[in-house]
């Protein structure tokens, strides 16, 4: 396909109030892009088409994307009142703390509906859009943990497979009409592990697990505003997949090499890295 084209059309983003989708946002609203922005935070979310409506048309949408009927009518309202759609970017996401066994079947849904059925619900809507509009594009974010599946993580690596699959085989079925990427994005600097839910099973956090906590976040150090730039130049350039940071390459070799014993090869390499 020739390079994606950010001089017509429009471009909807969810999870748009913060962290990556805000970085995007900004990015976008400087390539001139008319923006259809999603978020359940609706102060974050004013605060930043505020700024991004200085430089372009802003549309905002406050929605909770666990409500699986608000979802479809807003992929309906969304494909109806924005035909002009050239870019999808399915960004919006959560974490949720927790074995399987620690985890309730609502806590497990509740993280499925946000990181995967929305991410399809948005997609079947807006699917046909794109369709009609030669040279778009649908972008979405699966993670590190789309690569990787570690312990205490099994819903998020769960929901973020689950995009990684689904976005590879509906790659392969628009091609050629519509471009398509999957993002695995390593250690950024957002909120993430900080807002994350933790399974009501598990004990109240203790002081050492604020101390682990915290040495965690320091490890999240690639900058929203970087990966941003990088999904964006990956749209342009119609790149399939995009790997962002060492946090993802590394992890993403080792699994691919010893795809039965990474967890191990990985821990050692932590121990020894320390």
């Amino acid at each position: 396909m020739r390079r994606f084209d950010f001089g017509r059309g429009a471009a909807i983003v969810t999870g748009a109030a913060a962290g990556i989708g805000e970085q995007l946002t900004y990015q976008l609203a400087d390539r001139g892009l008319p923006l259809v922005l999603i978020d359940r935070d609706a102060d974050r979310l004013e605060l930043v088409a505020g700024s991004a409506r200085e430089r372009v048309p802003v549309t905002t949408h406050v929605a909770d994307l666990a409500d699986e009927p608000g979802t479809r009518a807003l992929a309906d309202r969304l494909a109806r009142d924005h035909p002009d759609t050239t870019l999808v970017i399915n960004n919006a996401g959560v974490a949720l703390h927790g074995t399987f066994e620690q985890l309730s079947a609502e806590e497990f849904d509740w993280l499925l509906a946000i990181n995967l059925r929305a991410v399809i619900t948005l997609t079947r809507a807006l699917v046909p859009v794109l369709r009609t509009n030669p040279g778009s594009h649908l972008v979405n974010l699966s993670s590190l943990f789309g690569l990787i599946a570690p312990a205490g993580n099994v819903a998020y690596a769960t929901s973020k497979f689950a995009v990684r699959g689904f976005t590879e085989a509906l790659r392969a079925e628009l091609a050629p009409d519509v471009g398509v990427t999957v993002v695995h994005p390593g250690g950024i600097r957002t909120g993430i592990a900080r807002t994350a839910r933790r399974a009501a099973a598990l004990p109240p956090l203790t002081a050492a697990d604020e101390d682990q906590l915290r040495a965690f976040e320091r490890l999240l150090s690639f900058p929203p505003d970087r990966a941003a730039a990088l999904i964006l130049r990956a749209v342009e350039r119609r790149r399939p997949r995009l790997l962002i940071g060492g946090t993802a390459t590394v992890p993403d070799l080792v699994a691919r090499l010893t795809p039965g014993h990474y967890t191990a090869v990985l821990a050692a390499l932590d121990r020894n890295r320390k």
